[in-house]
C-alpha cells in the first residue's frame, strides 16, 4: 500500500482557478447547435421572397436589412464557434459581395448533416476528410458547368452584366425597380478603369425625399455643399470648362502667436508681426489666382477672408471637402492634390465640361460633369425613410460587386438553386463509387446542398417537398439548369429565364462553407478564461444606500468631521 501511495503523482494545477473547460462529443454537438441557431436568424432572408430583419442597437438606431453579412455584423454574437459563421459571411461580402446568406445557410446545413455521424461516434476527422473531398469535387464540377461569355461582343456582354445584376437584386428591397437600377449599376461599373475596377471610386450619396426613380447616376463627381463662410453666396455657382485646383492647404488667417513665441520691445514691432500674418495669407491667395483656376477645392478649411477674396475675383471655392470626394474629383478631372500654393503649373490643374451647384431634394450639391478622363461616378439615391435609402445602398453595393466579378471572371451559372441541385446529383452518383464511411459522408454533403432550393421554396410559401422531388427527377433526366421558378410556383430552366450568377459566387460560397464546417467539426474542447479579478463569493453585498449612509458625517476624502 505504501509503495502504491509513493507512486501516485501530485496534482498539478495549470489553469487559473475558475477556468471553464468543456470537451468531448457533448462540446462538439453544442457548437453545432450554436451555429444552427445563427442559421435560423438569417435563413428566412434568402431569395426573392425573403423577409427583412429589423435590428435596433443600444442607442435605439434601427436598421432594416435582408443582407446576411449586415445582419450578422449587427448581431452581438458571443459564442466562439458561432462567430466562425459571422466571419465567413464577412469574407464572402468582401470577396464577392453577394451570397452572404447562402454561405451561412450551406455551412449550417453541412453541420446539421454531420451531427448524426458525431452522435453515432464517427471520428470528426473522417467527416472532415469526406467533406473536403466533396468540396473539391463540387468546385471542379462548377468550373466544368460554368458558361463563359465572349467579351468581344460588347452588346452581348453588357446584356450579361445586366442579367447578373438583376439576379442579385431579385432578393432585395429594390426588386420592384430592378430594370431601373440594373442599368444604373452596369453603367456605374463600366465607367471605372477596367483594369483594377476599384468600387470605392463609385460614390454614393443619400438624399432623403422623393421616390426611388428620382435616383440618378452622375458621370463624374457630386458631393454636398461644404461649410460656407461669409462671401460664399457672392461666388459664381456654374462654369463651363473651368480649371480646377485641388489643395491640401489651409487658407485661413492664422495668428502666429499660436505657433511661435515672439518677444517684442516696441508697438511698431507688433504691427510688423500682424502685417506679416496678413501677407502670408495674401501671398497664398494671389498665387492661386495666378494659376487661372476657377474652382478651388481643399481638404482643409477655407476661411471667410479667402472666401470673400475668391468671390471678388469670380472664383468658386469649397473647403473641408471629404478625402474620398477629393480623391474622386482628381480621378475625374485630372491634375493632382497640391500641398503648397507656390509653383503650381497647368499640369497640376484639372478640368471638366461643366461645373454647377445644384439643388437635389433638400441639399445643395456640387456637380462636376463631362470629365475628360472620368474613371469614377456618383450614385445619388432618393427615397422616403433613411433606413430605406440605407438598404438601397447595401443592395446596390451587392449588385456592383456582382457586376465587377462578372467582368473579371466572365463565367456564369444559373441561380435559383439550379447549380446546387446539379452538384448534389453529381456527388450522389460519385458517392456510389466510393467504399466505406466516405460514401455516407459525401452523400450527406450532397444532401446539404439541397438546403438552398428548399429554403427558397419555404420563404415563398411553396410546397418544398413536392418541388424538390420534381427537381431531383429533372436533374436525373439531364436537365442541368432546372431550378425554382418563384413566379410560377414550379421548376424551370433558369438559364433560359436569365437567372444568372457569376460562377465565382458559388465557388467561393461552397469553399468557405465547407472550410467553416470542417473547422467547427475539428474543435472538441473550449477553454474559457474568466477575468483575473473575480468577485469574492464569500463577500456579502452591501444593502442599498449603505455606502451613502456610511459616508454621511465624513468630510472630503472620507475623513470624519470633528
Amino acid at each position: 500500500m505504501a509503495g502504491r501511495l509513493g507512486m501516485m503523482q501530485p496534482q498539478v494545477i495549470v489553469l487559473r482557478e475558475g477556468t471553464d473547460t468543456s470537451q468531448g462529443r457533448g462540446q462538439l454537438l453544442s457548437n453545432i447547435g450554436a451555429c444552427l441557431s445563427i442559421v435560423s436568424c438569417v435563413a428566412s432572408t434568402l431569395g426573392p421572397r425573403g423577409m427583412d430583419k429589423l435590428m435596433v442597437n443600444e442607442r435605439g438606431e434601427a436598421t432594416i436589412s435582408n443582407d446576411g453579412a449586415t445582419i450578422l455584423k449587427l448581431l452581438d454574437v458571443v459564442h466562439p464557434a458561432a462567430k466562425t459563421l459571422v466571419d465567413i459571411a464577412r469574407a464572402q461580402d468582401a470577396e464577392v459581395g453577394d451570397g452572404t446568406t447562402s454561405v451561412v445557410l450551406l455551412a449550417g446545413e453541412m453541420l446539421k448533416e454531420a451531427r448524426p455521424f458525431v452522435e453515432e461516434g464517427v471520428s470528426p476527422h473522417v467527416i472532415v476528410k469526406g467533406y473536403r473531398k466533396a468540396a473539391r469535387l463540387a468546385i471542379d464540377r462548377i468550373k466544368q458547368l460554368s458558361i463563359t461569355i465572349d467579351k468581344s461582343d460588347a452588346v452581348a456582354f453588357k446584356d450579361l452584366l445586366r442579367k447578373c445584376a438583376a439576379t442579385s437584386m431579385n432578393s432585395k428591397l429594390i426588386s420592384s425597380q430592378r430594370d431601373f437600377f440594373t442599368n444604373m449599376v452596369v453603367d456605374a461599373v463600366s465607367s471605372l478603369d477596367q483594369q483594377d475596377l476599384d468600387e470605392s471610386l463609385i460614390g454614393v450619396k443619400k438624399v432623403p425625399g422623393g421616390a426611388m426613380q428620382d435616383s440618378l447616376l452622375v458621370q463624374g463627381v457630386a458631393f454636398k455643399k461644404t461649410f460656407a463662410y461669409a462671401g460664399f453666396e457672392q461666388q459664381p455657382k456654374s462654369f463651363a470648362s473651368p480649371k480646377i485646383l485641388s489643395l491640401n492647404v489651409e487658407l485661413e488667417l492664422k495668428a502666429e502667436k499660436d505657433n511661435a513665441e515672439v518677444r517684442i520691445d516696441q508697438v511698431s514691432e507688433y504691427q510688423a508681426i500682424v502685417d506679416a500674418e496678413w501677407q502670408i495669407i495674401y501671398s497664398k491667395l494671389e498665387a492661386i489666382v495666378k494659376t487661372g483656376a476657377k474652382v478651388v477645392l481643399s481638404k482643409l478649411p477655407i476661411g471667410d477672408l479667402a472666401t470673400q477674396y475668391f468671390a471678388d475675383r469670380d472664383i468658386f471655392c469649397a473647403g473641408r471637402v471629404a478625402a474620398d470626394d477629393l480623391k474622386r474629383v482628381v480621378q475625374a478631372v485630372g491634375g493632382a492634390v497640391q500641398s503648397t500654393c507656390s509653383d503650381i503649373h497647368d499640369e497640376h490643374l484639372g478640368t471638366c465640361d461643366t461645373f454647377e451647384e445644384k439643388q437635389i431634394g433638400g441639399e445643395r450639391f456640387n456637380l462636376f460633369q463631362g470629365c475628360p478622363q472620368a474613371k469614377t461616378c456618383t450614385l445619388i439615391l432618393r427615397g422616403g425613410a433613411e433606413q430605406f435609402i440605407a438598404e438601397v445602398e447595401r443592395s446596390l453595393h451587392d449588385s456592383i460587386m456582382i457586376v465587377k466579378r462578372a467582368i473579371k471572371n466572365n463565367s456564369v451559372v444559373a441561380g435559383g438553386g439550379a447549380t446546387e441541385m446539379e452538384i448534389s446529383r453529381f456527388l450522389r452518383e460519385h458517392a456510389r463509387t466510393v467504399e466505406g464511411k466516405q460514401q455516407l459522408i459525401i452523400s450527406a454533403f450532397a444532401k446539404s446542398l439541397e438546403c438552398v432550393p428548399r429554403q427558397l421554396c419555404d420563404n415563398a410559401g411553396f410546397d418544398a417537398t413536392d418541388l424538390l422531388n420534381k427537381l431531383r427527377m429533372r436533374h436525373a433526366q439531364g436537365h442541368t439548369w432546372e431550378g425554382i421558378d418563384i413566379e410560377t410556383e414550379n421548376v424551370a430552366d433558369n438559364l433560359e429565364r436569365h437567372v444568372w450568377e457569376p460562377a465565382l459566387v458559388k465557388i467561393n460560397a461552397l469553399s468557405s462553407a465547407a472550410e467553416a464546417a470542417c473547422l467547427i467539426l475539428s474543435v472538441d474542447e473550449t477553454i474559457r478564461n474568466e477575468q483575473s479579478e473575480r468577485p469574492n463569493p464569500n463577500t456579502k453585498p452591501l444593502p442599498p444606500g449603505a455606502a451613502q449612509r456610511a459616508m454621511r458625517g465624513r468630510g472630503r476624502g472620507g475623513v470624519p468631521r470633528r
